[in-house]
């Protein structure tokens, strides 16, 4: 088990991580909240990065902030940014990281890393430089990376950003056969991924775990109190004012607004079925 246990990280007036505690067990675990949440330096914090300022964590029963070591010989880490060697294959950077895992048998890291390059459907550009890739491309050498060495923990952190939907399929489909038997942290602020994907999560936001359970369990807070109406652009400030707001989106000319009540707020609105992205915004904006 991984226990996070009030810990703070503050950089000058910002407190980028206030009060968090968690308890992760193996599986699929989402960390969904808004850009500038937290969330970045709660995956650093855990990846043995940076040192919380206070607070403990610990894997097995065993201290990491004390014993970085630890965590580190058992973590697979995708960070948001990453670079890569500009001259060196995809094959040949693997072996290398490979090698920094500690995997010194030639043999096992050739094995591991044909598998991981056939598994994210890389093996054929494996001789090109992953400074030529496409985004898609160097998230996907960017998940096979992680999972050398057979980790015990995965960390990802904001990996499906700017993927086309068959890539970002593609990678969910990755994360999802390996979470089985590990502890895969997917951070990320956006609600599908979360929805698609994992039976357990927490919305963080402003440094805080705002909400933490399963999405239909969020979702069940608030089922039968959403309401939607289609209105004209220039009422949406006067609608966010009125009610309980949640969400807009544009359609035809028009927006299409959800709002949070126990009865029906004025003309025009209709009950609506209730998606894990109300549950979200209900509980980020302090609405449940």
């Amino acid at each position: 088990m991984l226990s996070i246990q009030n810990i703070h990280k503050r950089f000058g007036d910002t407190h980028a991580m206030n009060n968090i505690s968690l308890d992760l067990k193996p599986g699929l675990f989402g960390l969904l909240g808004p850009n500038g949440a937290g969330k970045s330096t709660l995956m650093r914090t855990l990846a043995t990065l940076q040192k919380p300022d206070e607070g403990s964590i610990t894997y097995d029963g065993q201290d990491i902030v004390v014993n970085p070591d630890v965590m580190r010989s058992t973590l697979g880490y995708l960070p948001q940014d990453f670079g890569v060697y500009p001259r060196m294959s995809a094959k040949a950077l693997l072996d290398h990281i490979a090698v920094l895992k500690g995997i010194n048998n030639k043999k096992d890291r050739e094995e591991q890393i044909i598998s991981l390059l056939q598994n994210v459907n890389l093996l054929k550009h494996s001789s090109a430089s992953v400074a030529t890739y496409s985004g898609g491309m160097r998230q996907r050498f960017g998940i096979a990376q992680a999972l050398l060495g057979d980790p015990k923990i995965l960390i990802v952190d904001e990996p499906t950003a700017g993927l086309d939907p068959f890539e970002r399929q593609r990678f969910l489909d990755l994360l999802s056969e390996a979470g089985e038997d590990k502890i895969i942290i997917l951070s990320t602020h956006i609600v599908e991924d979360v929805r698609d994907l994992c039976p357990d999560m927490a919305i963080m936001g402003e440094g805080k775990i705002v909400a933490r359970g399963a999405p239909e369990t969020l979702i069940d807070k608030i089922r039968g109190k959403v309401w939607r109406k289609k209105i004209d652009k220039d009422m949406l400030d006067e609608t966010k004012t009125k009610h309980q707001f949640l969400s807009s989106r544009y359609l035809m000319g028009g927006v299409i607004v959800s709002v949070l009540a126990d009865t029906k707020p004025e003309a025009g609105f209709e009950k609506s079925d209730v998606i894990l992205e109300d549950a979200y915004f209900a509980h980020l904006n302090g609405l449940v």
